[in-house]
C-alpha cells in the first residue's frame, strides 16, 4: 500500500512540473486567451506571422466570439508576405460584427479595402472612426487617413 502511495505522488509531481519544448518555453496544460493574445502580439511586432496565426487561431476556437482575436487574426493574415485579403477581410468583418466601434478594425479594414483598390470602401471606415472617436485626432483615424493621403498619391 505505502509503494502504491508512492507511485502515485510521483505520477501527481511529474504531470505538474512544466514540460519545456525546443523554443516555445513552458508548455502548460491551458493557456488562456489572453496569454494567446499577449504571444500573438509579441509575434506580429517581431513579424513572425505563422506563428502569431497559429496562436490567434487557437484562441479563436476558444473564443471565437473575441472581436480583438479576430481583428488580429486580419491584421496577421494581411500583414504576412503574401497577404491573404479573402481571410483577413472574413476575420475584420467578424470583428466588426461583434463590436461595430472597434476602431482596430476600423482602421485595418480600411488598409485593406486599400491594399484590394478600393477606396471608397475605405473612406467609409474613415467616416465611421471620425464619429466612433468624436473627432479626427484618433490614432486609428490619423493612421487610416495617412494611408488613404498615400493611396491618392501613389494612384
Amino acid at each position: 500500500m505505502k509503494m502504491h502511495l508512492v507511485s502515485l505522488l510521483l505520477v501527481a509531481l511529474s504531470a505538474s512540473v512544466p514540460l519545456h519544448a525546443a523554443d516555445t518555453g513552458p508548455v502548460s496544460a491551458k493557456t488562456s486567451v489572453s496569454d494567446r493574445l499577449k504571444t500573438a502580439r509579441a509575434a506580429i511586432q517581431a513579424k513572425e506571422w505563422k506563428k502569431a496565426l497559429a496562436e490567434l487561431n487557437l484562441a479563436a476556437r476558444e473564443e471565437p466570439r473575441n472581436a480583438d482575436v479576430q481583428n488580429l487574426l486580419g491584421y496577421s493574415y494581411r500583414k504576412q508576405g503574401t497577404p491573404d485579403l479573402p481571410k483577413a477581410f472574413e476575420h475584420y468583418q467578424a470583428a466588426l460584427r461583434l463590436d461595430p466601434r472597434h476602431k482596430g478594425a476600423h482602421e485595418y479594414i480600411g488598409e485593406a479595402y486599400l491594399m484590394d483598390r478600393k477606396p471608397a470602401e475605405a473612406e467609409k471606415h474613415l467616416a465611421s472612426l471620425a464619429q466612433i472617436c468624436g473627432n479626427t485626432s484618433c490614432e486609428e483615424y490619423e493612421d487610416l487617413a495617412k494611408a488613404m493621403a498615400d493611396y491618392k498619391a501613389r494612384h
